[in-house]
């Protein structure tokens, strides 16, 4: 096999690995909000849909669900993200470097804490 072949080989398992991992992480984020919807009232199969479960997230955060077309904004997305991360968080009881750090930056921990955990969540 020569060289290009070996790499050629390499790239196509880390892409598949790569997948892969994207793929179940997804899965975790899905459960955990799936228990999240539920706790807010919603039905659960609504985190199963891409673009659904974000509107249907930044309204649990209190907002309204068109703000959720805001994460289709490059930069104003990310910020949009830890507001809503924030906003979630408080929803449920926790403070803000849950938010930032489960929320935002590990969501699919985040997430599944908030749903499989003690919090409650309440509208005011």
């Amino acid at each position: 096999m020569d060289s290009n072949g070996i790499s050629d080989l390499y790239a196509s398992i880390f892409s598949g690995t790569t997948g892969l991992i994207a793929f179940v992480f997804y899965v975790l984020v899905v459960i955990g909000l799936w228990k999240v919807f539920t706790k807010a009232g919603y039905p659960g199969i609504l985190a199963i849909i891409p673009i659904v479960n974000v509107v249907f997230l930044v309204k649990i955060a209190g907002m309204s669900g068109w703000w959720a077309l805001l994460y289709l904004v490059p930069v104003v997305g990310w910020i949009l993200g830890i507001i809503v991360a924030f906003k979630l968080g408080e929803r449920f009881g926790k403070g803000g470097v849950f938010s930032f750090f489960l929320l935002f930056l590990f969501p699919y921990i985040g997430y599944l804490i908030l749903g499989f955990g003690e919090s409650r969540y309440s509208k005011a």
